[in-house]
């Protein structure tokens, strides 16, 4: 049994990944800056934004308090924060973290979309709103209705979707004028949409890789306050191969190693396109436990950190 401290359980990654490690027999130390309940975790603790100039030595104090092994981040906006500070953290201490150049590159959307794009990987077309000129402009360069996003994700807040309405294009234009260089543009990608959970050794794919593509869909049944629920299920057609190959392409294109997560959806013509990726545990993790199981193997056998690097 491990000690393993867990970031950002107020938040669908951190709780599920909490509720499979305590399955698994770990003690479990969840952390957030949101008051959250206890749940499945033996503890919680409350701390401070993760970017406060504190907030590792809050993280260290916790480490030493409680003896902890294992620590993994979960919440977008700590990310870099923790892989700078990954080899020197606190002794004794695995970080599940990339290195910090490729988990940059995946925190800046823009840039993500830069280095997919320059690998030759699938993206919807893209931009900065000031080299695209109006909200209409925009949309006659990248081809259609548009996805606007911030460049650095608030786990899911601020994306909206702007098209030519039945308002002549006016609510859209109205948030297009409130834009800066701080968000992102992407043409709008109607099809499927995919979920890939996975980890990478090292740079070059390997027998023990993992990459699970799972397949979201909205169902007709809505929850109480009226908003429509997700059913999130594992690709089975063999048609969804074309999502895969993408996904671990993306992660290769970045740089990325360890646990990782790919957002895809299909475009006009029913090309797999990546939305975006993240250096850590998605939040339908729990669906693809061999993610989990492989992160905890290596720390068990003590591996170097580069395994994860």
């Amino acid at each position: 049994m491990s000690r393993v401290l867990v970031t950002g359980i107020a938040n669908p990654a951190g709780s599920s990944l909490v509720r499979q490690l305590k399955a698994k027999g770990h003690w479990v130390l969840g952390v957030d800056e949101i008051p959250a309940r206890c749940g499945a975790a033996d503890g919680v603790a409350v701390v401070s934004p993760s970017n406060t100039r504190g907030y590792l030595w809050e993280l260290r104090g916790l480490v030493a308090g409680h003896g902890i092994e294992i620590l993994i981040p979960t919440m977008s906006a700590e990310l870099v924060v923790f892989s700078e500070a990954r080899d020197d953290f606190a002794p004794g201490v695995r970080v599940v973290i990339a290195d910090p150049a490729p988990v940059r590159r995946a925190h800046d959307k823009y840039l993500t979309m830069t280095c997919l794009a320059g690998a030759g990987v699938s993206v919807p077309r893209f931009g900065l709103p000031s080299a695209l000129g109006s909200v209409h402009d925009a949309m006659d360069i990248l081809g259609g209705p548009l996805v606007v996003k911030p460049r650095i994700s608030r786990n899911g807040r601020g994306i909206r979707l702007l098209g030519r309405t039945s308002d002549s294009g006016a609510r859209a234009a109205r948030i297009w004028a409130s834009l800066d260089d701080s968000w992102m543009v992407q043409r709008f990608a109607p099809g499927t949409e995919y979920a890939a959970q996975g980890f990478r050794h090292g740079q070059l794919t390997g027998p023990g890789d993992v990459l699970v593509v799972l397949e979201r869909t909205l169902r007709e049944a809505a929850k109480e306050d009226g908003s429509p629920t997700v059913r999130v299920r594992k690709a089975q057609a063999p048609s969804d191969s074309d999502v895969a190959v993408v996904a671990g392409s993306s992660a290769a294109a970045l740089g990325l190693t360890g646990p990782f997560s790919v957002d895809i959806k299909r475009l006009q013509d029913g090309k797999p396109a990546v939305l975006e990726v993240e250096a850590r545990f998605g939040m339908f993790s729990a669906l693809a436990p061999g993610v989990l199981d492989t992160v905890l193997e290596l720390c068990k056998q003590d591996h170097p950190l580069e395994e994860f690097a």
